[in-house]
């Protein structure tokens, strides 16, 4: 009877040494496959952020292009105010220079 019982106990004992083993494996593809799918999960926010990025950089880029053009149109709008008044001066100034010759 004792030789049975170490028997069963041996049994018992390479049970529980596969089935530690087996967990241990399990344990081991569950940290695997954790990692793998964080990794996955990164370039993923990765792409996204820099697709985001990028869209707010052509945004950026388009709303300073306004603007710029913009600021050009009003200059040249106040260019040619200010050419106008200095060319109404000029002649203004060219008839008084006459009147003055004129009446000398």
């Amino acid at each position: 009877m004792t030789q049975e019982f170490a028997k069963i106990i041996c049994a018992a004992e390479e049970e529980a040494r596969q089935a530690i083993f087996q967990t241990q494996q399990k344990a081991h593809e569950a940290v695997n496959e954790t990692q793998r799918m964080g990794k996955e999960r990164v370039a993923s926010t990765l792409r996204r952020a820099e697709s985001e990025v990028a869209h707010l950089i052509r945004a950026s880029d388009q709303k300073a292009t306004e603007q710029a053009k913009e600021l050009a149109s009003k200059t040249a709008n106040r260019q040619a105010t200010l050419r106008a008044r200095g060319e109404r001066r000029l002649e203004d100034a060219a008839q008084l220079i006459v009147e003055r010759i004129v009446s000398i």
